[in-house]
């Protein structure tokens, strides 16, 4: 590469990352840290451990976002020198070192400029991630569970806290539906172009025949709703159930059972087994169910700007992504032409181009009714 290209590159990767540090807005989210720190450091900060999951989970994750704006800022800066260094020695080795770091900078400016890109109104709330079996009998419910795996894989890749609510298993193998928290901020602006469909081509395991099976598995993502949303809900709406393993238990105990909560109007249900205390379970059931009426409202709200705009829906359907096994191996969505050849790694968490790609198209496309999966 030429000095003068070098030169040129170098003023560009500076010139993206002061955009991106005007976006971060890095002296607001040094004030939020400083903030956020003397409330972690309050002695009553536990006694609501909800509030202070809350808190440290906010700290750890702007603290983690500075350090990296931080950091790559560094990289770009150190970069000039490590240039003029090969260029002064005339030393190929340090040339090759330089690209090399030219590259990966590169990289990392591209990944933390699609960070900037999630400015929707709720995409700063953490996930909540409903995953279901749909066509294709007992390939779809094993279909659900490598897809529970994947998202679950991705969030642990990335030290991101998880919390899963609800799994209802199937019977000869895999999940009907499970119900997980992502609970990292801006896990739902990251994870809401998941939504939707998804598509498994492979010769299934469970056909003796060892014939070519399509399943199908449905993705939906929900922001956690906050005090702010307002989702009011009348106690006389709703009907509560708790279940034992062998089903409706007359007698419950607080420990060891699932309360499901159906909101009688719309019949929407929200479920939790995650806890062995019923009223615990109960607060989970009820969040969960607030976070799929504000998705319900939020639809209708979309629905009726569709219908003043006379646009259709998504042109690839519900549809997502492609995950075919055989007659080849490949990864694709449907939206974005992104594709890999490794199925294999994608099912164990290496999502990130997806997601990254799925940000970049929906921001470019802007048009929320068509850039979104339909519910």
């Amino acid at each position: 590469m030429a000095v003068v290209d070098v030169s040129e590159e170098l003023k560009s990767l500076s010139s993206t990352m002061e955009s991106i540090e005007a976006v971060l807005d890095l002296d607001r989210m040094r004030a939020d840290i400083a903030v956020l720190e003397e409330q972690a450091a309050a002695p009553s900060l536990w006694d609501n451990p909800d509030e202070a999951q809350k808190i440290t989970s906010r700290l750890s994750h702007l603290q983690a976002e500075v350090r990296k704006a931080e950091a790559l800022r560094g990289r770009i800066d150190d970069l000039a020198v490590l240039f003029e260094m090969a260029e002064e020695e005339d030393d190929p080795d340090t040339r090759a070192e330089a690209e090399a770091e030219l590259a990966d900078v590169r990289k990392a400016l591209d990944e933390m400029e699609v960070r900037t890109l999630l400015s929707g109104e709720y995409d700063a709330r953490e996930a909540l991630v409903n995953i279901r079996a749909e066509a294709g009998g007992v390939d779809a419910a094993d279909f659900a569970e490598k897809l529970q795996r994947m998202y679950l894989r991705w969030a642990e890749q990335h030290g991101y806290k998880t919390e899963i609510y609800e799994t209802s298993y199937a019977e000869e193998a895999g999940i009907k539906s499970t119900t997980f928290a992502v609970q990292v901020p801006y896990a739902y602006g990251t994870l809401s172009v998941e939504q939707g469909t998804h598509r498994l081509v492979r010769i299934s395991p469970f056909d003796n025949q060892g014939r070519r099976q399509t399943s199908f598995a449905g993705v939906e993502v929900l922001p956690v709703v906050e005090q702010s949303d307002h989702v009011d809900i009348d106690e006389s709406d709703l009907r509560v159930d708790v279940y034992r393993s062998s089903g409706p238990s007359c007698n419950p105990r607080d420990s060891d059972f699932m309360v499901r909560i159906t909101h009688l109007p719309t019949g929407i249900m929200a479920s939790s087994d995650s806890e062995r205390s019923r009223t615990r379970n109960k607060v989970t059931a009820m969040n969960v169910l607030k976070a799929r009426l504000l998705g319900r409202r939020r639809q209708e709200e979309q629905a009726k700007m569709d219908a003043l705009k006379d646009e259709g829906g998504n042109p690839c359907g519900n549809q997502v992504r492609s995950y075919v096994l055989h007659p080849y191996q490949m990864v694709k969505d449907l939206r974005t032409e992104h594709e890999v050849g490794n199925p294999e790694a994608v099912f164990s968490g290496e999502i990130d181009g997806f997601l990254e790609a799925g940000i970049r198209w929906r921001s470019e496309c802007h048009r929320p009714s068509i850039c979104s999966s339909v519910r």
